[in-house]
């Protein structure tokens, strides 16, 4: 990484009390070597496409509690001007502690974690591309496909982190043939349906909110309702959504406030009623913690499986 480079804009953000950067953050990277964002001794970097070109994102911790915000490229100003959103101090955790404090479990998660906030790129498209990747494979799997299609379309990112790479132009991604994924371990049924989604692209990122986003996101071959809430939560920091579909959730959920090793998707949804409008933040909590439903025979990668 060079010294030279310096950012186009800054601006200096205040975080609430105890606000945590890495872990309100790391939601938006996949894996510690994401190609488009990663966190680099405490510097969280993000590289986008904006209305305005390319950008990079790099927030870091300053002094007094202070957040510091760097934009670099043509996008500059727009990445510092959503970097509140994207570093979670837009989540709104109204009502939350009232509806937390009917579980013992999910007040003291509550409390444990008061630091943890849901980020909101204000972006559809990149989180589509690594959500259809993730369908019905393990995380390893996931991640080599994502890599692979990030770095086969993928541009250098403005600023001074490199290697770090712009997420594909959705263009560039539904003019290509589905067998151009193959070599990245993606059949036929994943590339068409992330060709099509590219194909709607411009139309995804003009949704207003996370209900337009799931209609127009489920009308597409291809994806249901697991990848919806999973773009519906980072595109728009929407704390109510719940991955429907996915493998491990449900047990975990079913373990943590019932009790029962094993639950499925509407056992989850039954449990998490009455935190409806945080029901997808309880879930987060209870990644954050590391609380599993006990394993039965083969271990199974935590981020596997899931539905579309």
């Amino acid at each position: 990484m060079s010294g030279v480079t310096e950012p186009a804009v800054r601006r200096t953000l205040r975080p609430p009390a105890g606000y945590r950067l890495a872990a309100s953050v790391r939601s938006l990277t996949f894996s510690t070597y994401d190609p488009c964002a990663r966190i680099v001794a405490g510097t969280f970097w993000w590289a986008t496409r904006t209305p305005a070109g390319p950008a990079t994102l790099a927030l870091r911790p300053a002094g007094g509690g202070d957040l510091l915000a760097e934009g670099y490229g043509p996008g500059a100003d727009w990445a510092v001007q959503q970097a509140e959103a994207v570093a979670g101090l837009r989540d709104d955790l109204t009502g939350f502690a009232e509806l937390a404090g009917a579980h013992p479990l999910v007040a003291r998660l509550a409390a444990r974690h008061a630091g943890l906030r849901m980020p909101a790129t204000g972006q559809l498209f990149p989180r589509v591309l690594r959500a259809i990747l993730e369908q019905k494979v393990t995380g390893t799997e996931a991640y080599r496909a994502y890599s692979a299609t990030v770095r086969h379309f993928g541009e250098p990112a403005p600023g001074p982190l490199q290697p770090l790479l712009l997420p594909p132009e959705p263009a560039a991604v539904a003019a290509a043939p589905y067998w151009v994924f193959h070599p990245f371990g993606v059949e036929q049924k994943r590339a068409d349906t992330l060709r099509r989604a590219a194909a709607e692209a411009d139309r995804l990122e003009r949704c207003a909110d996370p209900v337009e986003a799931t209609r127009r996101l489920t009308a597409i071959r291809g994806i249901g309702p697991w990848t919806a809430a999973e773009v519906a939560r980072i595109a728009f920091g929407d704390p109510d959504a719940v991955s429907v579909g996915d493998y491990h959730v449900p047990n975990t959920v079913a373990w943590a406030l019932a009790g029962e090793p094993r639950g499925d998707d509407a056992r989850m949804l039954a449990l998490l009623e009455p935190f409806r409008g945080h029901r997808g933040r309880v879930c987060l909590l209870l990644a954050a913690e590391g609380v599993h439903a006990p394993r039965y025979g083969p271990r199974m990668p935590i981020r596997s499986f899931a539905r579309y």
